[in-house]
């Protein structure tokens, strides 16, 4: 291929600033509100449950740190199962370790890439006594959120919705983050908006939201000394990034529209190959936050071969995200699937996920696609 390497790297999905960032984080330092407390953090926690439909948001340190709040909100304790979404990052699971539970992991489908709604309800004909579900929203696309919903509440089990991904994305009208007794958004840096690290849990029980506000601060109980009647945690969003990600969100809308035209040109740009872009249903938006592809078993062509092409001329793609019950950590860990084959296994053998910054240019992303199409 005759192609010049980039001279600045293109990126899978880095941060984007706008201007308004700075002038709240500056509002913090002028008015020292620089901790955990103060009006970047108020006013962000207001405008998440504007725009998502939440009763209560929570702004935290990472959306790490809302999942783990959320699972001891489900009262997972040592030795409880917690069937969660095998196909996502450690993230979304590794907080029931830190509460002794242990993982069942649910092979996805392949009408969303998410849990698989058949394989769930499997998952509890086996362990009926299950009390928590965490699914994820794998790359900005919801699941089969409605009947991952229903099998829950039949079996009484509490849904915690892993929006890390998809804030901004929406089931049949309804924004995600809402589907779940308990959900979750993250702001890392690589997430649609960002607050460069953080998170928030969100709920429409003022009773949870108040519970995790004091865990978060490191449950000091209303004394005028320090007192400590539970374990807490130093979980909370500062003042300063809160500043950051009320910036941000003010450019949610705008992110997702180029996110999707990225989407839309890599679909019509790879049309003929044989390859497939990650898929969404009919009645559902995503945010698109991470462009995939998942080539035809037939193709001689692999993933490795496009991702270590693409890395020789400055260009960042990714694999799909290894399946939880394939890593090290957790192979002795319960997995339930429905097809013969592992749906997830062959996706992450098959699938890579494409530069998707919404700073890349059409132009840039056109040699992009080209050096993909050439390789077949």
């Amino acid at each position: 291929m005759k192609y010049s390497k980039f001279e600045e790297k293109v990126w899978l999905s880095s941060p984007t600033m706008h201007g308004e960032e700075q002038e709240f984080v500056q509002e913090a330092f002028d008015t020292n509100w620089v901790s955990t407390v103060g009006a970047n953090l108020t006013e962000l926690e207001r405008i998440l449950t504007e725009y998502i439909g939440c009763n209560y948001a929570v702004a935290l340190a990472s959306g790490t740190s809302a999942l783990h709040l959320a699972v001891k909100l489900a009262d997972v304790k040592p030795g409880d199962l917690v069937f969660c979404s095998d196909m996502t990052f450690a993230a979304t699971v590794n907080p029931v370790s830190y509460e002794g539970g242990k993982q069942v992991f649910i092979d996805c489908e392949r009408d969303t890439w998410n849990m698989d709604p058949n394989a769930l309800r499997k998952a509890f004909e086996l362990y009926p006594e299950t009390k928590a579900v965490i699914v994820a929203n794998l790359y900005g696309t919801p699941a089969k959120l409605d009947e991952i919903q229903a099998v829950c509440q039949e079996y009484g089990a509490c849904l915690i919705e892993d929006a890390a991904e998809s804030l901004g994305a929406t089931f049949r009208g309804k924004q995600t983050g809402t589907f779940g007794t308990e959900n979750i958004i993250s702001f890392n840096g690589n997430k649609i908006v960002t607050t460069s690290g953080g998170g928030a849990l969100l709920t429409d029980c003022k009773e949870d939201a108040d519970k995790v506000r004091f865990w978060s601060t490191q449950a000091k109980e209303n004394f005028p000394w320090y007192q400590h009647e539970e374990i807490g945690y130093n979980y909370r969003m500062s003042n300063v990034l809160a500043g950051i990600g009320r910036g941000q969100m003010l450019h949610l809308n705008e992110h997702i529209e180029l996110k999707k035209k990225i989407f839309m040109r890599y679909q019509e740009g790879l049309k003929g190959l044989p390859i497939s872009m990650n898929p969404y249903l009919p009645y559902t938006e995503p945010n698109f936050w991470l462009s995939c592809l998942l080539i035809d078993r037939e193709s001689p062509v692999t993933p490795d071969q496009i991702r270590e092409t693409l890395a020789e001329y400055n260009v960042e793609s990714r694999p799909i995200w290894k399946p939880m019950h394939m890593q090290p950590v957790f192979q002795e860990r319960h997995f339930v699937q429905v097809e013969e084959q592992a749906v997830d296994e062959d996706i992450f053998a098959r699938g890579l996920c494409l530069p998707s910054d919404i700073k890349m240019s059409a132009e840039t992303q056109d040699v992009v696609i080209d050096m993909i199409k050439d390789l077949f």
